[in-house]
């Protein structure tokens, strides 16, 4: 037994005295660059306490005290996170070609689809070919036109459904009733993998911030991530089937939609990487961490080639010298401020900016202001037992989307 300990001891202390080597060695090379200021680091594990279960909140009040644009050493990686307005737009619009790719986490590598996820793969012929088949082919602005009666039918659905509890006075999930009614018999199954793809991917990862435990191939976050993406991939693969077949059918009326559009790019395309345009890519509090590609300058400091930059959207969301009372909801705060959500305004970027913009953005903004309008106007609405809206909990939880810890339980009546 002793024998065994020693065995399993060894390459363990080995390996934190050859980190706490090159922690001091590249402390002090660090410290002869110009690096953006920072929280002092611990050995090791660098600046990984100060992150706590809410990374977002936490990067925006260290910013407080160094600055918008300062540097973290997660283990063994040199972070530079940047908080305002005016150093996001430097990074994705003005040195974009620098911090045109993302910096790949361990859980995306789960059956490799860091080869062929639209959303990770490098600047590159694919990357283009696949953000080519997206702009021209599925969220085409016309495209998505010629499909509004698809959206309006299944918001249609929404409304009736949500009617079915006003008269017994039911708190309802308004987001889970819309997630259900737009992905229809799917949404159970299909919710559930990607709740757990999110919880997942959100999770702390030691082998994102050491990167030579990748190579060890420690089972866990990946392990899962393999399982929940083979769920996907065949619920895909069912439905890609069940449509294929019925367009064989001499009676089949093509409907046009995503779909459709599809299957009729596979035809001379490969399978897989169609399907990989589908998988889910939910929106985060901050940018995806950008690897430096070159050596750059960030507000007179050094961003080293090779270290990730980090994009704090929240804290810019909760910035009071581009918002009035940020914290309070104030829908006239809009009015007379004319802001583009589409990446050409930095003070709001939901759906990122930039080579990196979600290219699902057309159809997205589309959908939300259709299905708060109808939902608004449809319907008064209370909260659950009558609690009054400055005491519902607000509270979230953090992954790679936040979401509130107690999901919104809305009582409705028919207008």
């Amino acid at each position: 037994m002793d024998l065994l300990t020693s065995s399993l001891l060894c390459p363990l202390l080995i390996w934190l005295l050859l980190q706490a080597f090159n922690s001091i060695i590249n402390g002090r090379k660090s410290s002869q660059q110009k690096l953006p200021p920072g929280p002092q680091r611990m050995p090791i594990i660098g600046n990984l306490i100060d992150l706590g279960d809410k990374p977002h909140r936490s990067f925006t009040k260290l910013a407080q005290i160094h600055g918008p644009v300062m540097s973290l050493k997660l283990g063994s990686l040199i972070t530079v996170v940047v908080s305002s307005e005016t150093m996001a737009k430097e990074i994705l619009q003005k040195q974009d070609i620098v911090f045109s790719n993302l910096t790949m986490i361990d859980a995306i590598r789960a059956c490799q689809h860091h080869e062929v996820w639209l959303t990770w793969i490098p600047v590159s012929p694919l990357w283009r070919t696949l953000r080519k088949v997206c702009n021209t082919r599925i969220f085409a602005s016309m495209k998505v036109d010629t499909t509004q009666y698809l959206r309006r039918n299944k918001i249609q659905e929404l409304i009736a459904n949500v009617g079915e509890s006003c008269p017994k006075g039911e708190a309802i999930n308004i987001g889970q009733a819309a997630f259900d009614t737009t992905i229809n018999l799917l949404a159970q199954e299909f919710r559930k993998i990607v709740c757990d793809i999110m919880v997942e991917a959100g999770k702390p990862n030691l082998a994102d911030y050491f990167p030579l435990l990748k190579k060890i191939g420690p089972k866990g976050v990946r392990h899962w991530m393999t399982v929940h993406f083979d769920k996907l991939l065949s619920l895909f693969s069912n439905v890609f089937d069940e449509r294929w077949q019925s367009r064989q059918s001499q009676d089949y009326t093509a409907s046009n939609d995503v779909l459709d559009t599809l299957l009729d790019i596979i035809e001379g395309c490969n399978k897989t990487i169609v399907t990989n345009l589908l998988l889910p890519c939910p929106n985060c509090p901050t940018v995806t961490p950008l690897p430096a590609g070159s050596n750059a300058n960030l507000c007179g400091f050094k961003v080293l080639e090779g270290s990730q930059v980090l994009v704090n959207v929240w804290a810019i969301g909760k910035d009071r010298s581009i918002w009035n009372n940020p914290n309070s909801f104030m829908p006239e705060r809009s009015l007379g401020f004319e802001i583009d959500v589409k990446g050409r305004d930095f003070g709001l970027i939901p759906f990122g900016a930039g080579r990196r913009i979600w290219p699902g953005l057309p159809l997205a903004n589309r959908m939300l202001h259709l299905i708060l309008g109808y939902l608004i106007n449809c319907f008064d609405w209370n909260l659950e037992g009558g609690i009054p809206p400055n005491e519902m909990n607000m509270k979230e939880k953090y992954g790679i989307a936040v979401q509130m810890v107690e999901p919104l339980p809305a009582v409705l009546t028919l207008v």
